[in-house]
């Protein structure tokens, strides 16, 4: 399956993601500071099963080597044709702001909201593509003063059952 094989875009489009995956995450280490560095872990994620008719899904990934996992519930709204993403690390126990958007024709998932960083919230994006049934990429970018986008953080899925 690619991107663009009939997946469906509202209810069901997170369907892909039931299963065990290992996780190859690089993350910025200074988001919008003009580092280069990048931080590179693993991570083991779990998305157990879907909910609400394909309409709701739940995941768990876990990050060994830093300590803490954290959970995102996506939701669809079919009367808007959206969804929302919503995370929640350990670290924290904190629901994050959602971030809302959709799946587009060609298969590549864009959405958009806010996000906290270093205390001030700055305009976020997470970008879901690259999908097969073993594989999929995760970015999340955020905006820099200038509008641009900064990708921060790239995780790279792998099926593992």
């Amino acid at each position: 399956m690619t991107d663009a094989d009939a997946r469906p875009r509202g209810a069901g489009a997170f369907d892909f993601l039931i299963g065990t995956w290992s996780v190859a995450n690089r993350r910025l280490s200074r988001p919008l500071s003009g580092s280069t560095e990048w931080d590179e872990f693993p991570a083991t994620a779990v998305c157990r099963g879907t909910l609400f008719e394909g309409g709701a899904n739940l995941d768990e990934i876990v990050f060994p080597t830093k300590g803490f996992a954290g959970l995102t519930l996506r939701l669809y709204d079919p009367e808007r044709d959206e969804w929302s993403l919503n995370w929640v690390s350990s670290s924290t126990g904190r629901l994050s702001p959602p971030i809302v958007g959709r799946f587009g024709t060609d298969g590549t998932g864009e959405f958009n909201g806010k996000e906290i960083h270093e205390g001030a919230t700055v305009a976020c994006r997470f970008i879901w593509s690259r999908i097969t049934e073993d594989t999929a990429r995760w970015e999340q970018a955020f905006a820099t003063a200038d509008g641009d986008w900064e990708t921060n953080w790239y995780m790279d899925f792998s099926r593992t059952a």
